[in-house]
């Protein structure tokens, strides 16, 4: 049957109007937004009171799109257009498929089908929350159903049909009333040619405001409108591997046990060099294969007009490191062709000679992607392509040792080879020591390219130096403390399990060197042990004035009254007899002459042990941080708690309280005045009063004597994990802990007053927040949302997500993990659409298309899923999800 579109339209304008007409049943004005219920006599009704309710939800969804236009701006305007209009030709699909099953029941002959029919219309009648304007949603339908019923010549048939009839002249009523909003809504969709009043409108609008936004329904479809800014370029279209050429240069040839260096998509502002400069510890040779945008820009007579990366670019060349050409924009080249083709090669070419007239002749394909026309136009400029054999996938896989692992199993499996690096990921710079390492045990050779061929250096490769962190540290230096198993001190539990997650967390999360790492567990913490880790393995020759150090403590801390009346309080080491405190403790003073001897910048004393007796001093802080910091020395001393507290040891994960809470706050939750850097300060003001919130215990704060006002800083790494089905979330007790030290959390601004360790008081805030680009505001709001994912609130991530997108339009992280919050929630519409998004902006992120997969899959869009599993495969062979994607494909 031929549906009449037109009165459909009328139904939805109705729903402009809903607050004012008259209602089809005597009701009054509805106080409750919630659909009616439907009875359910059948499986039938209860099929189709639910799409009943979904064609009235889209209806309302497209007028809350719609009103109000003017305030948008004209990309507003359009995107709101083109998500009603989805919406619009989806709610034809559904009314077709509802009308379908009505005519179905209707033909059934049972007895009960006009029953059944009555009950379907005693919602659509008297509904409680239904408005007039609402109930235009039904009349196309309504329609149809005259038309089915009036086949049967039965008597209750006959009454049906009358009863319909009746309830089509009440919403042509209400058609007429608000034919106007109708217009305004629906014109843009179907339109006709009828005029007449206006009553109350305004408050159905109002009511239907309180139901939807406009903002969440076009996320819903895959839109976040920016914040106004200039937009990002997008990103490259999907790649796709080409026939291999003749030509080519893959590394297979290369000797035995070498290998070749090679890293994409730079220069970077930061980890290029950073490379760089690890690489160069090794005497290691590289090739960086640069992509011109991030070089500058020809002008209109083809001039070169190089930016801040070109100046990278002449420092890589000036350290003996390769340049070479990844074309222009990284678009796909094997898509491309005539002078758009050329353009990618040749003018990535002229910045590369501006930079360095002597520039390499190699040129790598982005993706692998290419053809005989993208070959023949490389070897017109008198280039080479080089491709590789070993892929390290640090662009899809966010773990540093993950990635130096498959690296390294490939090396072994393939003896030889070129091996595939970007560098423009933290990842990569964190994996590099340990792949190196290897290599150079392993008696691997690394060659570089000497114009012609590549060879290889007889020079030997020295130990590494780790790199310097950017908030200005050359080296960060940590001794880790914990101690169960005393000699002759009541026993603990979670002491060494709270220091190995703190370094662990030093190591990994603000890439803390694990040989700088000195870690410390019950036998081998005794006095002698850990005084001899301060004066001979730190104070005496390996720290630096430019280094900052770190000292966690776990175990037993003790308070001893003196003579004087003072207290002075002690760490505990494992062999110290209780009878013996003066002579077999660590005092605080001692600590603290430690502190003040120790050559480096800044230090953090963090004791998870309870125990008073240390004068601190408030240090102070101001909008020039960083650059004031770095010229300040700083001994700041963080404790669990003060005398005749005993530290709790029931936080989740078998840490103490005290330490979940210090690694939940580095984990970025003590980052206060969010700037993405942690400041010993703003560590205290997270920590103190949460540890307060749930415990006995009264964690204690302040500069040490000698201490020139400077803070210990954790700059925040920029997380890169895509939200997948292996992504871990925390256990329901540590959820339960976190949502209580949430609720003692300070507000970024203001100050927390916490105990010093003789008992007094002093008020801390966090320190003015560092200038940051939107770029990183938005990958502030990423990384929250994904610890806010992992502790489930599903809700609050989601705000967080949309954030970053409206602060970076195209970001395809946070638009995937978005997705995945969609997907965690079984929407799996709005996930796949999300996902989608997320592959268009970066088509490389081959984890994008698994849970592209997965949520069509969910979806019951086999077709689509098929495709997008075998995406991930061509982009991930090897991938930690291979098996995974071949198992779904089989079932399909």
């Amino acid at each position: 049957m031929k549906r009449k579109v037109l009165y459909y339209v009328v139904f939805a304008v109705a729903a402009a109007g809903a607050a004012a007409g008259s209602w089809i049943a005597s009701l009054g004005s509805p106080s409750a937004p919630a659909s009616a219920p439907l009875p359910t006599q059948s499986p039938d009704v209860s099929a189709i009171g639910a799409d009943l309710r979904t064609v009235l939800a889209a209806h309302r969804k497209i007028i809350v799109l719609t009103q109000d236009e003017a305030a948008l701006s004209a990309e507003g305007r359009e995107q709101a257009r083109r998500v009603g209009q989805q919406l619009f030709h989806e709610n034809q699909e559904r009314i077709g498929k509802l009308e379908a099953a009505l005519a179905t029941l209707l033909a059934s002959g049972t007895p009960a089908r006009f029953d059944a029919v009555g009950s379907l219309l005693d919602y659509v009648e008297s509904g409680e929350g239904l408005y007039d304007a609402d109930r235009l949603a039904f009349r196309e339908t309504m329609q149809s159903l005259l038309a089915l019923v009036a086949k049967d010549s039965s008597l209750p048939a006959i009454k049906l049909h009358k009863r319909i009839s009746e309830d089509l002249d009440a919403l042509a009523e209400i058609e007429r009333n608000y034919e106007k909003e109708i217009r305004a809504v629906f014109g843009r969709f179907e339109s006709r040619a009828i005029a007449l009043k206006r009553e109350k409108w305004d408050s159905y609008v109002a009511h239907l405001n309180t139901l939807y936004r406009r903002d969440d329904i076009l996320k819903e479809y895959g839109v976040i409108l920016a914040y106004p800014a200039r937009p990002e370029p997008p990103a490259p279209a999907a790649a796709a591997q080409a026939a291999v050429e003749k030509g080519e240069i893959f590394g297979k040839t290369l000797p035995k046990k070498t290998v070749v260096l090679t890293f994409d998509d730079g220069p970077h502002r930061r980890y290029t060099e950073e490379i760089a400069a690890i690489l160069k510890q090794y005497n290691a040779p590289a090739i960086f294969f640069s992509v011109g945008r991030n070089i500058g820009s020809l002008d209109a007579q083809g001039k070169a007009r190089l930016n801040g990366g070109a100046d990278v670019m002449r420092r890589l060349k000036q350290s003996g490191y390769v340049l070479a050409n990844h074309s222009f924009s990284h678009a796909q080249l094997s898509k491309q062709s005539g002078e758009g083709l050329r353009a990618e090669i040749l003018n990535t070419d002229t910045l590369l000679k501006a930079v360095d007239p002597q520039r390499s002749a190699l040129f790598r394909f982005p993706y692998g992607a290419r053809n005989r026309e993208a070959m023949q136009a490389l070897e017109s400029a008198q280039l080479t392509s080089v491709m590789w054999n070993i892929d390290s996938l640090d662009w899809a896989d966010p773990v540093p040792s993950s990635i130096a692992d498959r690296v390294l199993r490939s090396v072994d499996k393939e003896g030889r080879g070129i091996i595939l690096f970007h560098d423009i990921h933290e990842r990569t710079v964190k994996a590099l020591p340990a792949i190196l390492d290897r290599l150079v045990a392993d008696g691997y050779q690394f060659a570089g390219w000497d114009g012609e061929r590549f060879t290889v250096s007889g020079e030997a490769a020295p130990a590494p130096v780790a790199r310097a962190a950017a908030t200005g540290y050359a080296n960060s230096w940590a001794l880790v403390v914990g101690i169960d198993k005393y000699q002759k001190w009541p026993q603990l539990q979670y002491a060494v399990r709270d220091a190995e997650g703190v370094g662990q967390l030093l190591v990994q999360k603000f890439g803390f060197a694990p040989e700088h790492v000195i870690t410390l567990k019950n036998e081998q913490a005794t006095r002698s042990g850990i005084l001899a880790a301060f004066h001979e393995r730190l104070a005496h020759g390996n720290l630096q004035p430019n280094d900052r150090i770190f000292v966690f403590f776990a175990g037993h801390g003790a308070t001893r009254r003196l003579s004087s009346g003072r207290d002075l309080g002690y760490i505990v080491p494992v062999d110290a007899d209780p009878d013996r405190l003066a002579t077999d403790a660590i005092p605080m003073t001692e600590i603290q002459n430690i502190a003040e001897s120790l050559p480096a910048k800044h230090a953090l004393f963090v004791m998870d042990a309870c125990y008073s007796g240390l004068g601190l001093t408030r240090g102070a802080a101001n909008a020039s941080f960083l650059r004031d910091n770095a010229k300040r020395l700083g001994r700041q001393m963080l404790t669990a708690g003060g005398t005749d507290q005993l530290v709790s040891d029931g936080g989740p994960n078998g840490h103490s309280v005290f330490t979940w809470t210090l690694l939940q706050g580095l984990s970025g939750k003590a980052d206060l005045n969010g700037d993405s850097l942690i400041t010993g300060t703003e560590l205290a003001a997270y920590v103190a009063p949460a540890v307060s919130s749930v415990s006995q215990q009264t964690p204690a704060f302040g500069s040490l004597p000698g201490s020139e006002g400077g803070e210990f800083v954790f700059e925040l790494p920029e997380e890169s994990e895509f939200l997948n089905t292996a992504t871990a979330q925390l256990s329901n007790d540590a959820i339960a802990m976190n949502t209580k030290l949430d609720a003692q959390a300070s507000a970024p601004a203001a100050s927390v007053v916490v105990k010093d360790l003789q008992g007094g008081e002093t008020r801390i805030s966090a320190p003015a927040a560092v200038p940051v680009s939107s770029r990183q505001k938005a990958q502030r709001a990423n990384d929250q949302g994904l610890l806010l994912y992992k502790e489930k609130q599903y809700a609050q991530a989601e705000a967080q997500f949309t954030e970053a997108l409206r602060l970076r339009p195209n970001f395809a992280l946070a638009a995937n993990n978005l997705g995945f919050v969609f997907y965690k929630q079984e929407r799996y519409a709005e996930a796949a659409r999300w996902f989608e998004n997320a592959v268009k902006m970066d088509p490389s992120r081959a984890i994008a298309y698994m849970n592209l997969g997965d949520a069509y899959a969910r979806g019951g869009d086999r077709d689509k899923a098929k495709g997008a599993y075998q995406t991930y495969l061509e982009l991930a062979p090897s991938g930690s999800g291979a098996s995974y994607a071949k198992q779904q494909l089989g079932k399909m």
